[in-house]
C-alpha cells in the first residue's frame, strides 16, 4: 500500500495504471480466465508481472506450463507492455530471447511496413486479459507470415509434424519440470 501511495505521488501517469491494475486484479480474482494466471512479481513493483500460461488443449503446446514476464511502461495504457517468455519456447512468433511478437503488443498507430492495420496494434483498451487471450491464440495458431523466430517459422511451415513438433515437445517437457521453481 505504501508503494502505491509513493507511486501516485511521484509518477503523474501512475493513477490510471494503478486503477487499471487494481481493476484487473479484482476482475481476475472474481472471474478467472482459463489458461493463465497473472500477478505481480514483487508487491513493490506494479510495473512487472509474472504470468503462467497453460498450453492450450489440442495444440502442440498442450500440457506445458510456460512462465513469462510482462513489463509495463510508465505511460501505460497509452503504450503496450513488453512480454518475454522466461520458459524456453519454440514458436514462430517468439524470438530466441523469449520476446513475444504479436500485433497487439506493437506500438499504436500506423505500421511503417504496411503489414498491420492500426486497429490490430496496441490500443489503450487492451488489458492483461486481452493480451493473454491473444498469446494463447498465438500458441494455437502461429503467424508464419510475420515471424520473430525465422527458424521456427521455417520448421513450422516445412516440417510441422517432425522437427518442429519434437522441439515443441522438448519445451513442453522442460516447462513441466521447471514450472514451479
Amino acid at each position: 500500500q505504501t508503494q502505491i501511495v509513493k507511486l501516485l505521488r511521484y509518477e503523474p501517469n501512475a493513477y490510471f495504471f494503478v486503477l487499471s491494475c487494481l481493476s484487473l486484479h479484482l476482475e481476475l480474482n472474481k472471474n478467472p480466465v482459463e489458461g493463465f494466471s497473472a500477478g505481480l512479481i514483487e508487491d513493490s513493483d506494479l510495473y512487472r508481472w509474472e504470468v503462467l500460461i497453460i498450453g492450450p488443449p489440442d495444440t502442440l503446446y498442450e500440457g506445458g506450463v510456460f512462465k513469462a514476464h510482462l513489463t509495463f511502461p510508465k505511460d501505460y495504457p497509452l503504450r503496450p507492455p513488453k512480454m518475454k517468455f522466461i520458459t524456453d519456447i519454440w514458436h514462430p512468433n517468439v524470438d530466441k530471447n523469449g520476446d513475444v511478437c504479436i500485433s497487439i503488443l506493437h506500438e499504436p498507430g500506423e505500421d511503417k511496413y504496411g503489414y498491420e492495420k492500426p486497429e490490430e496494434r496496441w490500443l489503450p483498451i487492451h488489458t492483461v486479459e486481452t493480451i493473454m487471450i491473444s498469446v494463447i491464440s498465438m500458441l494455437a495458431d502461429p503467424n508464419g507470415d510475420s515471424p520473430a523466430n525465422v527458424d521456427a517459422a521455417k520448421e513450422w511451415r516445412e516440417d510441422r509434424h517432425g522437427a518442429f513438433k519434437r522441439k515443441v515437445a522438448r519445451c513442453v517437457r522442460k516447462s513441466q519440470e521447471t514450472a514451479f521453481e
